[in-house]
């Protein structure tokens, strides 16, 4: 019997159906992660009473922990190791990691490389087959390819050398805004861990072109590379009734430089729509003095539980989602699955999932004029604008996390025969 196990620090929609497809081809040994977490934990006695005596602080970290957890697939065990990604949290959510001057970037650094390190060092016995991911690969793919152990490799988002090149030149071009741009801030031994594993990797997985497109230019051969993109969310995200007559705009995730964000507020500006608003969901990473010009018919709502964005989806007329580096856009599909058009750009996976003009539209990055003429022919076309929603939405009910599986398992299978 094949034996895979399936290394990933965190979790998230794309690892755990990976182990989904793992385990359907009956292939899963097990997953290992920071640490494991069940909804149900904080209900036992001493889970009730860090509630009673730290409502807030458990509050925040239920949040937290609640987009991390994972549930053993049928026939594989978990093995966690939690204590340094718990120590990450808490810094973070006390607000202790600010107060010590260390940075939210340097923790995440920290726990991966950690983790990756053990890894390597306790969970490459009695395997045929290793699957990781991004960042966190590196010391465990060097064991791996030691002892014969077959490496997949999933990267989720552009190689660093096209994100680093487009983020360099956007410095170029906003020098106020280039602190926001981490890929010109990388450390040279996360670098040298980035091309050790996709130099290391025997197969790598990714969710879109673009990504494909960034490693066939550093010299990665075609047969090497597959893409399958990510599947819609189309059974907890629907089409709902609008409650209003307002045009709206709507941007969901870090409200950032990579995303595009300066480009969307600039282009809403200009545009100045009568009877509409702009959403922007998510965390800003702008500087607050580059917001406060934008503050006319715009509305932030920060970080918001991901079990309301189908609220916010269904109260928008468009979803624009206008990123310079992206590997995928999960909140495109999010979208869609909602019956909300997109405009996105050819640098996330919208090549991959829509056909420009039917389920939105496709425009160039950096491009203001763009999303002007895009946004004014929604705000123009409203009935047009709701055929092309009910378009998105029949799309997203083919991108299925189902088909994802499959063809990730027949890939797998294949490469491991």
């Amino acid at each position: 019997m094949t034996k895979v196990n399936l290394i990933h620090p965190t979790s998230n929609p794309f690892a755990r159906n990976t182990a989904l497809a793992i385990a359907e081809a009956d292939l899963l040994i097990a997953v290992v992660t920071t640490f494991t977490y069940s909804p149900n934990s904080l209900d036992r006695d001493w889970g009730r009473a860090l509630k009673r005596l730290l409502p807030k602080l458990t509050a925040a970290m239920e949040k937290e922990l609640g987009r991390r957890a994972w549930v053993a697939p049928e026939g594989s065990k978990i093995y966690d190791y939690p204590w340094q990604e718990v120590l990450r949290i808490f810094l973070v959510k006390t607000g202790l990691s600010k107060k010590l001057g260390i940075t939210d970037k340097y923790l995440v650094d920290w726990m991966v490389a950690s983790f990756d390190r053990h890894v390597a060092k306790h969970h490459l016995e009695n395997i045929d087959a290793i699957y990781a991911y991004e960042d966190g690969a590196a010391e465990t793919f060097t064991v791996a390819k030691q002892r014969g152990i077959y490496c997949f490799y999933d990267l989720p988002i552009a190689f660093h050398v096209t994100s680093r090149r487009i983020q360099t030149e956007e410095a170029q071009l906003f020098p106020e805004l280039a602190s926001t741009m981490m890929a010109v801030h990388e450390p040279e031994w996360k670098i040298e861990h980035k091309n050790r594993e996709v130099e290391l990797a025997d197969h790598i997985f990714v969710a879109s072109s673009f990504t494909q497109r960034s490693l066939l230019d550093i010299g990665v051969p075609h047969s090497k590379i597959t893409v399958i993109p990510y599947g819609a969310p189309i059974e907890y995200f629907e089409p709902r009734q609008k409650q209003d007559q307002v045009f709206r705009a709507m941007f969901a995730g870090q409200v950032s430089t990579r995303k595009g964000a300066h480009y969307l507020l600039q282009a809403w500006q200009e545009l100045r729509l009568p009877d509409s608003e702009l959403l922007l969901v998510g965390v800003s990473q702008l500087p607050v003095t580059w917001l406060d010009k934008y503050s006319d018919r715009v509305r932030m709502t920060g970080s918001v539980p991901h079990s309301t964005l189908n609220e916010y989806y269904s109260s928008a007329n468009v979803f624009v989602f206008p990123s310079l580096v992206e590997g995928f856009g999960l909140v495109l599909l999010e979208a869609m699955a909602c019956g909300i058009p997109i405009i996105t750009t050819p640098n996330t996976a919208g090549l991959d999932i829509i056909t420009d003009g039917v389920e939105g539209f496709i425009i160039p990055i950096r491009d203001v004029e763009a999303i002007k003429t895009k946004l004014e022919w929604c705000y123009s076309h409203p009935h047009e604008l709701a055929e092309m929603g009910m378009a998105a939405r029949r799309r997203a009910e083919q991108l299925t996390w189902e088909s994802y599986r499959k063809k990730l398992a027949m890939v797998i299978k294949e490469k491991l025969a």
